[in-house]
């Protein structure tokens, strides 16, 4: 029994049985794949997975049972070299954090900052990308953080913890009627617009939606994106009111655009998370960087979430 065959196993559980897939991820070949999962299989004494010929269709009763084994041994493998390096350098190093652009370009930077200026000699690695992507990540082994609003607590394998509250604003050209009225903008006003907004998978569309649906009112939503930094720039062109993160407007930035604060009373709060592995060992620089995003997680508070719920699951 070796690494490789282990890897082998929970690759081919976590690619849908698609052994080319699992090659591809492990930087082999797939009858290398079969060879090793079979070996296993022979050393176990009973068939890991159910096959159409050559083809992996899912597990066995056995593998079903004896799956959950080959992760918690391979976690504690990782564990094992993330101990070691912790205790032969722990202030070297690479933390790699799988977020959003509208965290790396908001949220972010002052964290880094400040992380930076602590740990100089940890490289960071900044990983842009969809909230789904960033779980799979994450479960993957190939991000140590993830931050994001939507999908993360999804995941039983993820510990998502709470990192910060924030909430949406409209956002005009200077000039337009709704920066000039003299009374509280509403929804039915927001209405009445062009609506520029976050695609459905992004920064707590689901709220907006929810408001407007709330007051049987149907946004003419003309354009969405990824990110505030694009939607601002259509605003600016004249296609719409902006709806984005409180947290993206920048008065020193966006001297174009006026952001409508009253219209954040429209629209549900929403909650950013921080997600972990379950189980996994976290080096002390990586927890220095969680607190200083968000205080309140605290070494204390992260190792009863990754740890305890590891355990009792």
């Amino acid at each position: 029994m070796n690494f490789q065959q282990l890897k082998s196993v929970r690759e081919a559980v976590r690619r849908n049985f698609n052994l080319t897939e699992v090659a591809k991820s492990l930087h082999t070949s797939q009858p290398g794949v079969s060879r090793q999962i079979r070996e296993l299989e022979e050393e176990l004494g009973f068939e890991l997975f159910e096959r159409a010929g050559k083809r992996l269709t899912g597990l066995t009763k056995p593998g079903g049972e004896v799956f959950p084994i080959v992760e918690r041994v391979l976690r504690e493998i990782e564990n094992l070299r993330r101990a070691g390096s912790e205790y032969v350098g722990s202030s070297a190093g690479r933390l790699v954090i799988a977020t959003t652009h509208s965290q790396a370009r908001y949220a972010l930077p002052k964290t880094v900052v400040a992380f930076k200026q602590q740990f100089p000699g940890v490289q960071l690695i900044l990983q842009q990308t969809f909230p789904e992507h960033i779980a799979e990540l994450l479960l993957a082994g190939r991000a140590d953080i993830g931050i994001a609003t939507e999908a993360l607590d999804r995941y039983p394998d993820l510990a998502a913890l709470p990192g910060y509250d924030w909430g949406h604003v409209a956002v005009v050209p200077r000039g337009h009627p709704l920066a000039e009225q003299d009374r509280e903008v509403t929804l039915a006003d927001l209405a009445e617009f062009p609506l520029i907004t976050y695609d459905t998978a992004f920064t707590g569309r689901k709220h907006i939606n929810e408001a407007f649906a709330l007051h049987s009112l149907a946004p003419g939503i003309v354009l969405t994106a990824m990110d505030a930094d694009v939607i601002k720039t259509y605003v600016e062109l004249g296609l719409g009111v902006g709806i984005v993160a409180s947290t993206a407007v920048d008065p020193a930035r966006d001297h174009e655009l006026v952001a409508l604060e009253d219209t954040a009373r429209l629209f549900a709060r929403n909650t950013t998370k921080v997600a972990l592995r379950k189980g996994v060992y976290l080096r002390g620089y990586t927890y220095s960087f969680l607190e200083l995003f968000a205080p309140h997680l605290t070494r204390e508070f992260i190792q009863g979430r990754v740890f305890e719920e590891a355990q009792a699951a």
